[in-house]
């Protein structure tokens, strides 16, 4: 993949997703528990005129909506996870969450409509060094570089 578009800070990461996914009518999340979820809501809070959905790892029967409410976006019912597009964040793909390239890629087939877009949402080249940009068909991989600094 060759970089198209580069960008600055939270908003930045935020903007360059409400841009890939304006045609989309339903986003299903996928992802790692704790870790991965508030990536999702806050995710999906920039696009909330659209149907959001989390899964768990890659358990289609996790499926949850995700909700407007007054403290943000929250997980709350059961929800079919088929959608436009399919956004895997980047904890997925870290050692820890034991989740085999094989299993994405069938949750991925299950769940994605035909003719929809596969996302990857990850920070400092998660995707890249796991070596999923190789082994998924992301059509676009947003990745964001965090640096910081503490003062006092």
């Amino acid at each position: 993949m060759e970089t198209v578009k580069e960008f600055k800070g939270l908003t930045g990461n935020l903007m360059a997703f409400k841009e890939e996914v304006a045609d989309a009518k339903k986003i299903t999340f996928a992802g790692a528990p704790g870790v991965c979820t508030p990536f999702a809501e806050l995710f999906a809070y920039s696009v909330r005129d659209k149907e959001s959905v989390y899964i768990t790892l890659t358990d289609v029967d996790s499926a949850r909506k995700m909700e407007l409410t007054p403290q943000g976006m929250q997980l709350t019912d059961p929800a079919d996870p088929k959608a436009d597009v399919v956004a895997l964040l980047g904890g997925l793909s870290m050692p820890k969450s034991n989740v085999k390239i094989e299993e994405v890629q069938e949750m991925v087939g299950s769940i994605l409509n035909e003719n929809g877009k596969l996302i990857g949402l990850c920070y400092m080249d998660m995707f890249k060094d796991a070596g999923w940009d190789e082994q998924l068909k992301f059509d676009c991989i947003i990745d964001g570089t965090l640096i910081g600094v503490v003062k006092k």
